[in-house]
């Protein structure tokens, strides 16, 4: 149990006193171009799947 305490107490330590975490702004600015990549990416998705799908139903129709 003093192994399992020790870790938790290490991990505090580490969190609190030698991480650098970002600041609010910086956050935001990270979220928000995350949130636009993913948007980009789900419409070339989108744009690949409705093109696949033409070209198979048209060579399914022949």
């Amino acid at each position: 149990m003093s192994k399992f305490t020790s870790y938790i107490k290490d991990s505090y330590n580490e969190l609190t006193q030698k991480v650098t975490w970002p600041s609010w702004s910086k956050l935001q600015s990270s979220a928000l171009l995350v949130m636009i990549v993913t948007v980009i990416f789900a419409v070339i998705i989108f744009l690949m799947d409705f093109a696949f799908r033409n070209i198979l139903e048209g060579i399914y129709s022949l």
